[in-house]
């Protein structure tokens, strides 16, 4: 433990590539963020919507998709799984946002998003679960 402290994760290069699958309902990509001077990649349109939103919050100064693994045993089999979203806020604290819509939590989801928000707890990081976000106002921000 403490050997991720100096590590800046909002400058960290995705830990495994976008897949550009045909015939997929998810649409992965890459958005400029003004955040991060830099394009930031997204798996579906609801991580973009997410990657939108927190390029215009003042209060974000870093963003890197897929940033890091966590690794746990969940008592039967080992576990892996990489955030959506490492977030740097202008207090330097830091911020892990997985998004997944409501109904598409499963009980896999909820288990690394569990695991997730406790390894963010261990090492003083907010944990976020970010889901759909008003259809209205999203339109309005695009």
């Amino acid at each position: 433990m403490g050997q991720g402290w100096s590590t800046p994760f909002e400058a960290a290069a995705p830990v495994r590539e976008f897949r550009w699958t045909k015939g997929v309902e998810s649409f992965a990509g890459w958005y400029y963020c003004v955040t991060a001077r830099d394009h930031v990649g997204y798996e579906s349109w609801l991580e973009r919507d997410h990657l939108i939103l927190m390029d215009r919050d003042p209060q974000v100064v870093g963003i890197a998709s897929q940033p890091f693994w966590l690794h746990w045993h969940d008592g039967t089999r080992r576990r892996r799984h990489a955030p959506d979203y490492f977030v740097r806020l202008a207090d330097g604290r830091g911020r892990v946002v997985d998004v997944r819509a409501a109904d598409r939590v499963d009980d896999g989801a909820a288990e690394s998003f569990e695991a997730m928000e406790m390894a963010c707890r261990a090492v003083g990081w907010e944990f976020v679960q970010a889901g759909t976000p008003d259809p209205v106002f999203m339109a309005n921000v695009r």
